[in-house]
């Protein structure tokens, strides 16, 4: 019998690391960690950096995946996530790809511990891709099932892929994954609302918006504002303002407070379908449950008032804007301006003109037009009319040559 040959002389991890990096073959480099084995312990370094070589030929893979059972813990999703894509560029086919994750994590002799983070930044890298999403899909219900996954991980990676699928269009899978989230006995979030809420205004189904934000609301799932405000305009861009108002009215009556943006979403709707008196009554509802109305909800009363001619309320709302300090576009006044002309208010119409000036506003030329003819055409007034716009005019040159020398 021959003698066994002698084990080879031991060397350093250090200098280990540097023969299996500069090989250019990875099986050359494989072979180097094999036979020094008896002597030397690699350093994880080096069996990261090899089987990640090993891990971009297909005939390569499974050295890689022995690889990393011999890491003396377990490998971080930095090592592996890179080395999972690469078996999925080679391994094309969903079910090669998965069963190369189930040997790792799953099935294989010694499993590897499955990191949260690894499996979110899988799934959103697969679900980046139309043609990879199907592979997504798998690799969820694989790991939702077969592994004792913790609540908030299954409820992140669904609310991934149920964005992923109204992303591309698929409304029929995140509904379906919704469903199964419920199957899974994991509750959804406000988040996993509001995604689908989104998709199904996109998509012309408010109906069924809604009736989410209401089962939302009656499981008292603390209230996503954004939610809200997708289904408050759709419901109002489809003309179904009694709804709007019914959901606004809802969300006070389960303790959650609209904001600003609630307020005005269904404010600017009423006004867009001829019907400033119900934004009049919306405004008053802001004003008692303490929500303080800001430039844009005075621009939207103010348009809707003047373009179905009721000015008188226009121009007390516009006073009560500018008494709170607030500026408004130039065209809420020119509106305000145009509509006093237009039912023979001259005065008022003059009046706005100078305040217009005062504020440091340039009025616009039909502005100018519609007061000069209102004016022309009121001969009884026409001194007094024209004398109040001059001294507007002036005193707004004396204050801009007083601020121009200091």
């Amino acid at each position: 019998m021959l003698p066994s040959p002698p084990a080879p002389p031991p060397i350093s991890p250090a200098r280990l690391h540097k023969l299996v990096t500069s090989q250019s073959d990875p099986l050359l480099a494989l072979e180097l960690v094999t036979v020094t084995a008896p002597t030397t312990a690699p350093h994880p370094s080096t069996l990261h950096a090899l089987a990640l070589r090993l891990s971009r030929r297909r005939e390569h893979l499974p050295h890689a995946l022995a690889l990393l059972r011999r890491l003396p813990s377990p490998p971080s999703p930095r090592i592996l996530l890179p080395l999972l894509l690469s078996a999925l560029r080679l391994r094309r086919q969903p079910h090669l790809f998965l069963s190369t994750f189930n040997s790792l994590f799953v099935s294989g002799p010694s499993p590897l511990p499955l990191h949260p983070e690894l499996l979110l930044r899988l799934l959103s890298v697969l679900s980046s891709t139309a043609s990879y999403f199907p592979c997504a899909l798998h690799l969820l219900r694989d790991v939702s099932t077969r592994l004792p996954l913790p609540e908030p991980l299954v409820l992140a990676s669904h609310n991934l892929l149920i964005e992923a699928a109204t992303r591309s269009g698929h409304l029929a899978v995140s509904i379906s994954l919704f469903h199964r989230l419920r199957s899974l006995h994991v509750s959804p979030n406000a988040e996993t609302y509001r995604i689908l809420t989104q998709s199904l205004c996109r998509r012309g189904q408010v109906h069924t918006a809604a009736t989410l934000l209401d089962e939302m609301l009656h499981r008292g799932i603390p209230a996503d504002p954004l939610a809200y405000t997708t289904v408050l305009n759709a419901l109002c861009r489809k003309k179904q303002l009694r709804e709007a108002y019914r959901l606004l009215c809802l969300m006070r009556g389960r303790g959650v407070s609209p904001d600003i943006v609630h307020y005005n979403t269904v404010i600017v709707g009423v006004c867009r379908e001829g019907r400033p008196l119900d934004a009049c009554k919306v405004f008053g509802d802001m004003r008692e449950s303490g929500c303080a109305p800001n430039a844009v909800t005075y621009t939207a009363v103010v348009n809707g008032l003047c373009v179905n001619g009721l000015y008188d309320k226009a121009e007390a709302y516009l006073d009560d804007m500018l008494g709170k300090g607030l500026l408004p576009h130039f065209s809420v006044l020119h509106s305000v301006i145009k509509g006093c002309c237009a039912v023979g208010k001259v005065n008022e119409a003059a009046g706005m003109m100078t305040r217009m000036l005062d504020l440091g506003m340039v009025p616009h030329a039909e502005t100018w037009s519609s007061v000069i003819r209102s004016v022309c055409s009121d001969e009884d007034n026409v001194e007094v009319v024209l004398l109040q716009v001059m001294k507007g005019i002036k005193h707004r040159s004396n204050i801009n040559s007083r601020s121009t020398w200091t």
